[in-house]
């Protein structure tokens, strides 16, 4: 408990999957936090969960992709806190697109929310956290920013600029001597609902349980992983446990890209 303790974090999509489970972490260990999305349906019960815990948190709709949003996010997060330690760039989508398929539209849907709004959010909380005194962001990438899949080539293309956006923002922090740390992490397949809804598009004949069950295979640990599994590595990032951390990747992936 309290690895976290007093600090404020904001953690962007964070009303179900891993957002919720990552906000729900951090409040648990002391922190008081901001959770953001771009609608506000289904927060009430990741509010009430964090809540019951004796945890501290709000709730504030947020387009990641604008940057008049984060302005004010970020502004009423410190108003309502008076400062910013943590962020968490979660939110994030993904288009089931090979080269061939993908469209221009999704193209850009999946980079606005994906990859622009890490910048965007990477940028604000910097300039929020060195008026701090130091601070910490991760950003969420994923094993489809290290390695290459055919059907996912926006989200490929997205979770891979992640990683040199955040490792050239942790070098210019480090150069600045901010005390501001940047890394990433990939998670594996989770269970979450994004996972769910990829499975269900790759099934053959509609067989999901199918499709389940040759996913997990393919991880030697042999299952998904579950959410809090990433949300622990978080919490590690976001603490200052990892204080000789920046500009590093934290894969959580069953052993999926030890292969």
């Amino acid at each position: 408990m309290n690895r976290v303790k007093d600090k404020v974090a904001l953690v962007t999509g964070a009303r179900r999957g891993l957002g919720a489970a990552i906000a729900a972490m951090l409040a648990r260990e002391g922190a008081r936090v901001v959770l953001s999305d771009r609608k506000a349906e289904g927060s009430e019960e990741v509010m009430h969960a964090i809540a019951a815990a004796g945890g501290e948190a709000t709730f504030m709709v947020h387009d990641v992709t604008s940057a008049e949003s984060w302005d004010n996010t970020i502004a009423a997060t410190i108003e309502r806190y008076g400062g910013l330690d943590i962020l968490v760039n979660n939110a994030g989508v993904g288009a089931g697109k090979n080269i061939e398929e993908v469209t221009l539209e999704e193209w850009r849907w999946v980079m606005g929310i994906n990859l622009e709004g890490a910048m965007l959010g990477t940028q604000r909380a910097i300039a929020a956290m060195k008026q701090r005194g130091g601070g910490a962001i991760v950003n969420i990438s994923s094993i489809e920013g290290l390695v290459g899949d055919s059907r996912m080539v926006a989200y490929d293309a997205s979770k891979a600029g992640i990683v040199l956006l955040s490792r050239s923002a942790a070098l210019h922090c480090a150069k600045m001597k901010y005390n501001i740390r940047v890394n990433t992490v990939h998670p594996g397949f989770i269970d979450t609902k994004m996972v769910r809804g990829f499975l269900a598009s790759i099934a053959e004949g509609g067989d999901v349980d199918a499709a389940r069950r040759a996913l997990e295979a393919r991880h030697p640990l042999g299952h998904l992983g579950e959410p809090d599994d990433v949300a622990y590595a978080v919490l590690y990032l976001a603490s200052d446990e990892s204080k000789f951390a920046t500009g590093s990747e934290l894969v959580i992936d069953g052993g999926y890209t030890a292969q």
